[in-house]
């Protein structure tokens, strides 16, 4: 079961209070925690797509969101997992039809509330990562205004308060995963 699964996964991350809150609302919530119609906050699943060097990230400006991010979205019926629903989000989004998940390691845990547009009221983000090379094509989806590769170390304005953390604590992640 998909629940059980991610909860492995979660628990087998490094104790964090993040990986603690998630814990607890995935053990309150049970399935109906990855559900889009499960509540009000619900997990979601998200796939950052670096170059090979990690010196770029390609993002996509959301269209409701009005703001720079990773690709991502609800989990559905048809996925096998949570990285499974990242990978597919990332393909929709991007349209990539080839990318593949560096790995089914869990690299960005992330709740944020939302305003504006959105029907939820939180978002549960658990982010993985994907490689692609710098002179793929894409292409924005219907839910993104456009697409564009960024400097991780120069990323655009109009990105979430956290955004640029994050991207610096995954890069970090991998690095320090591809040097051990």
């Amino acid at each position: 079961m998909i629940v059980d699964d991610f909860l492995t996964s979660l628990a087998a991350l490094p104790a964090s209070p993040a990986r603690e809150s998630y814990l607890s609302f995935i053990r309150a919530g049970g399935s109906d925690a990855l559900e889009r119609d499960g509540g009000p906050e619900h997990v979601t699943a998200s796939c950052f797509v670096f170059s090979p060097d990690l010196e770029r990230v390609l993002l996509c400006f959301h269209r409701k969101g009005q703001f720079w991010v990773q690709f991502g979205g609800h989990i559905e019926p048809q996925d096998s997992s949570i990285a499974d629903a990242a990978l597919r989000e990332a393909r929709e989004e991007s349209g990539i039809a080839e990318l593949a998940l560096r790995s089914d390691a869990i690299l960005d845990l992330d709740r944020h509330e939302l305003h504006g547009g959105f029907a939820c009221a939180a978002h549960w983000d658990v982010g993985f990562v994907a490689i692609a090379a710098a002179d793929v094509n894409f292409a924005a989806s219907d839910e993104s205004e456009d697409v564009r590769w960024f400097a991780t170390n120069a990323l655009p304005k109009n990105v979430p308060s956290s955004f640029p953390a994050r991207i610096a604590a995954v890069v970090n992640s991998i690095a320090g995963r591809a040097s051990n």
